[in-house]
């Protein structure tokens, strides 16, 4: 009896599908089932401005696609050769290997062209993509507890992104990109101490030397993506452990995430994202051409391209450079510091992002907030954060212009030396203006949100009361709206204290504790906030006093 009953389920056994068969023995090696169980139903909340993350990280997967392809046709030699191929404007000019085989795979290998501007415009959306995204994060307030470090991951990933693009577009060794490498060399060489020997470890000799393409590649292939792979894997586990933050309304709080469930939901929506970006880029890349660098020709040392402008992640560095005066001082006995570019390169520029880089840090001790923050800020309830993005940005597009001060002079019918004045003034003045304007803009939205709050939205219909007096009917505002307007935080400012202790000695105040304490003032005092409405004062308006 025995025998006939184990007989069946044996069989049973051995016509499992064998799908299932492989399944069963990786998860019992793996642990896979239990891990997509615990995992793949995570809730992910619903907003437009999140899409702009997704972005680049499905230009970044089409880069390397892309990339993939183009390897396996580039030469990254600087050698000697005499081009003999389909374009025939080139025919028997002397150029370098590196920049024979960028031609073939725009004119010879099928598919090349398309792929080369591929893959340069997801380079460059790539990096629009995560600075747009870094604002939407700074604006929300998204980097607070427990999101620090991984505001400093995507920071090393929009400054890794910019070498990486640097290198790239540096290895057809033509004359545009040559001239933007001859601008690296120097402000290289304008380090005191170390410039020369980095300059001779880059480019092998001598700029531009005979190994510079080969270690470019090098960078651009190898360290600087998988630098960001790592980086972009720690981000993202670092989105999926500590959730994704989301916007104030009914049932969302700082415990809980209100959105749609990894599988199938996000899943689906992110697979038609990403061919959908891939397909955007893709009719760019083939309407609109970038870098032809048959116009341009090789590279030669001794030529300039006209027009030489860097591309727009770029403008920022060339900007600084070309506004500051030429200094040049003597020192140490003869030895010459060139303040015109070591300035702008080595002091200005890395104060500037490691202040965005340190600025979570900086907000938590001004702050004195050590909570955990899941709910995302509207903009105009931080008017001091919101006026110092802003800044940022208009400070940024002045420095473009100093980038492009030539072809802002050509085609404007400007002289360079007003474009680069207005640079050099601008640097000053126009973040001022446009964070004080941000900070009064805030403000009035705010005013205008506890209006709304108070005394309802406008409807536009007017109303004749029985004494003659027309008033403006108000429709309150249902419980949705009424939570996203007064959901933020009312921060009060850090105050010093009493200046003597209980005992009448006085206390020591640090410098810190004084400085702290104004910043405290300046985002958080009367003038940087708009006090939102109690609900006393919405009861007493709401049941009939003062209530349209």
């Amino acid at each position: 009896m025995s025998t006939t009953t184990d007989t069946p389920a044996s069989d049973s056994k051995r016509k499992a599908p064998a799908g299932e068969r492989v399944a069963d023995w990786a998860d019992g090696r793996l642990g896979i089932y239990s891990l997509a169980k615990a995992n793949m139903r995570k809730i992910f909340p619903d907003h437009w401005s999140f899409m702009l993350g997704e972005v680049a990280l499905y230009s970044f997967i089409i880069i390397i696609l892309t990339g993939v392809y183009l390897t396996m046709f580039f030469h990254p030699s600087m050698n000697e050769v005499e081009y003999h191929g389909s374009y025939v404007p080139m025919q028997g000019v002397q150029m370098s290997e590196a920049y024979k085989s960028t031609l073939d795979i725009s004119f010879d290998v099928r598919g090349g062209l398309l792929v080369r501007q591929i893959h340069h415009w997801a380079a460059l959306i790539f990096l629009a993509a995560m600075l747009v995204h870094m604002m939407r994060v700074f604006f929300t307030g998204a980097f607070r507890k427990p999101r620090e470090v991984n505001w400093v991951f995507g920071f090393l990933l929009l400054l890794l992104g910019m070498f990486t693009g640097l290198t790239g577009y540096s290895l057809p060794d033509d004359l545009l990109s040559g001239t933007g490498v001859r601008f690296m060399d120097g402000a290289i060489l304008s380090m005191p101490i170390v410039g020369t020997y980095v300059s001779m470890f880059l480019f092998g000799g001598e700029f531009p030397g005979h190994d510079m393409v080969a270690r470019f590649y090098s960078f651009h292939v190898l360290l600087l993506p998988g630098l960001m792979l790592g980086l972009l894997a720690a981000h993202l586990i670092l989105v999926f452990y500590h959730k994704h933050t989301q916007f104030a309304g009914p049932g969302r709080t700082n415990k809980n995430v209100v959105g749609m469930p990894l599988l199938p939901v996000y899943m689906a929506k992110a697979g038609g994202f990403f061919f959908l970006v891939f397909g955007v880029i893709a009719a760019i890349s083939a309407l609109f051409t970038v870098n032809p660098i048959w116009n341009l020709g090789p590279y030669r040392p001794e030529e300039v391209s006209t027009n030489a402008q860097p591309d727009w992640y770029m403008g920022f560095p060339e900007g600084l450079v070309r506004a500051m005066p030429g200094w040049e001082v003597s020192v140490w006995g003869g030895h010459t510091l060139v303040l015109g570019v070591m300035i702008p390169v080595m002091i200005l520029m890395p104060l500037v992002l490691a202040a965005i880089a340190l600025y979570p840090f900086i907000e938590a001790w001004v702050t004195g907030d050590k909570r955990e923050h899941h709910i995302a800020d509207r903009p105009r309830n931080a008017p001091t954060r919101t006026g110092f993005g802003a800044a940022w940005i208009s400070w940024y597009f002045v420095l473009l212009i100093g980038g492009g001060n030539d072809l802002w002079a050509t085609h404007f019918h400007l002289s360079i030396n007003a474009v680069t004045w207005f640079v050099r003034i601008g640097f000053f003045v126009v973040p001022v203006l446009v964070f004080v304007a941000t900070r009064r803009i805030c403000l009035g939205l705010q005013r205008r949100d506890r209006e709304k709050v108070l005394h309802g939205r406008e409807t536009g219909t007017i109303k004749r009361l029985p004494h003659g007096e027309f008033i403006e009917v108000h429709e309150p505002l249902d419980q949705e709206q009424l939570h996203t307007l007064t959901a933020h935080d009312q921060y009060e400012p850090v105050e010093i204290g009493p200046e003597t202790d209980e005992n009448g000695v006085e206390r020591k105040v640090t410098r810190g504790q004084k400085l702290r304490s104004r910043l405290s003032k300046g985002y958080f005092g009367d003038s940087g906030q708009i006090p939102k409405p109690s609900a006393e004062e919405y009861k007493e308006l709401t049941s009939g006093h003062g209530h349209h």
